[in-house]
């Protein structure tokens, strides 16, 4: 039984690792027809509506108090309104393949943060993992900043607060996950999403006097189907997986997967998209993977 809770676990894992590559690619794809507010209130609009289903139909069932919404509304705001605000914005200034390098931080960002509030035990070789990877996303920026303007390193900058708000969330989540379920947590997580960067979106607009051509996008078919992907795989999809994976597994070990995602990202920018792939993008890869796994599987056992 063990053994196929464990198989259960991993496979959303990667599953969730391979949503989470093709992500940066469809929210590139998405940018060539929107501003990132206006992505990310259609994303949630998406979500909101395909997590909407099953609770109309009463396939579920939700109850929630005061207490209950004010103990979830921190893990909203780091994810999905922090993270994905950095992402999306982090996106227009950098490459999909960046964004994919960049987000294999989060795992060092969450082992420090596990060690510190969930009082995980490191051993020395996880430390000097640390190190390394740390020591893979510093070679990236150093060599971009010399190969692109800029924008490129404001993106780096963006999509690094990205992968801090998803550690952030992944060490808070741990702990909630012990008093709710994977859906409760989701539903306001994507509810608390859907009105924020609706209104912030709608304002903006209206300020620009762009109200009329918010819906020009839906024409279309490349971002609707991009908008599909982000809003019911990568946001709803991620964030029922990663609460269930949180609920069985440590913080920093469900992170690391994250970095089967960069893998896929590189590929998909540089084959997809069409973006060029550099010797220091593979060379810092390697650097943080390594680091990352060392961190997860070097432990004082």
């Amino acid at each position: 039984m063990e053994t196929t809770n464990n198989g259960r676990v991993y496979l959303a894992a990667i599953l969730y690792s391979i949503i989470t590559g093709f992500s940066f690619l469809f929210g590139k794809i998405a940018l060539n027809s929107a501003d990132p507010l206006d992505i990310l209130a259609y994303r949630f609009t998406a979500s909101f509506i395909a997590i909407l289903i099953p609770i109309l139909f009463k396939w579920i069932n939700l109850k929630y108090d005061k207490n209950k919404i004010k103990r979830i509304l921190p893990l909203a705001l780091l994810y999905p309104l922090l993270f994905f605000s950095f992402q999306t914005f982090g996106l227009k200034y950098a490459s999909s393949s960046e964004a994919g390098i960049m987000q294999a931080s989060a795992p060092i960002f969450t082992l420090i943060l596990a060690s510190y509030f969930l009082k995980e035990k490191t051993s020395i070789f996880q430390k000097l993992s640390i190190i390394l990877s740390v020591s893979g996303v510093i070679y990236i920026v150093i060599m971009t900043s010399s190969s692109i303007e800029l924008t490129g390193l404001k993106g780096i900058l963006l999509l690094l607060l990205s992968a801090l708000s998803f550690s952030g969330y992944s060490v808070l989540a741990r702990i909630l996950t012990k008093d709710f379920s994977g859906i409760e947590l989701s539903y306001i997580m994507i509810i608390i999403s859907f009105i924020a960067f609706n209104i912030v979106a709608f304002v903006k607009n209206l300020i620009n006097g762009t109200v009329g051509s918010f819906l020009a996008p839906l024409g279309n078919i490349d971002f609707v189907l991009a908008i599909l992907y982000l809003g019911v795989l990568s946001s709803l999809c991620t964030s029922l997986l990663t609460n269930y994976i949180l609920s069985k597994i440590q913080a920093s070990k469900m992170s690391v997967f994250s970095n089967l995602g960069t893998i896929i990202s590189i590929l998909a920018g540089a084959l997809i998209l069409g973006e060029k792939l550099y010797s220091y993008h593979i060379i810092g890869s390697i650097l943080i993977v390594a680091g990352v796994l060392g961190t997860n599987f070097l432990d004082s056992k």
